[in-house]
């Protein structure tokens, strides 16, 4: 399989991506990492396993794509206009919604403060604890 920085991803590809990016040990490292190269790496060894040939910086770019357009149009849903899509968004959504969302309450004093908090919803565990 031809790889190369400017390959696109194919429908099958990105799947294989989303799916483990889905399991819940990958979701955890990514959550709030910063230098995330080893997550990468660790990804691109799966994605192989898999029949993905994809060096970790081009898994690396993909998820912050993803992740990019996924808001973008996850923004646009919550502002009214469901007319903007894209492909694997409900997949994404079930992978992001994991992600703790961090909350801003303000004190009787007038001081900021953040919290975060887990949305709970088990499909994703269900379908990915069987994986890990």
């Amino acid at each position: 399989m031809e790889s190369g920085a400017g390959k696109h991803w194919t429908d099958e590809e990105v799947k294989a991506l989303l799916s483990v990016w889905s399991e819940k040990n990958i979701r955890k490292q990514l959550h709030g990492t910063r230098r995330n190269k080893g997550i990468f790496i660790y990804i691109a060894k799966r994605l192989q396993e898999l029949g993905v040939c994809r060096d970790w910086k081009q898994c690396r770019a993909k998820y912050k794509n993803l992740k990019y357009e996924f808001r973008t149009v996850k923004y646009a849903h919550n502002s009214g206009d469901a007319t903007k899509t894209m492909k694997f968004f409900h997949d994404l959504d079930a992978i992001l919604q994991y992600e703790p969302v961090t909350q801003l309450t303000v004190d009787e004093n007038g001081r900021c403060s953040a919290t975060e908090r887990q949305l709970n919803i088990s499909t994703i565990t269900e379908n990915t604890e069987g994986k890990n």
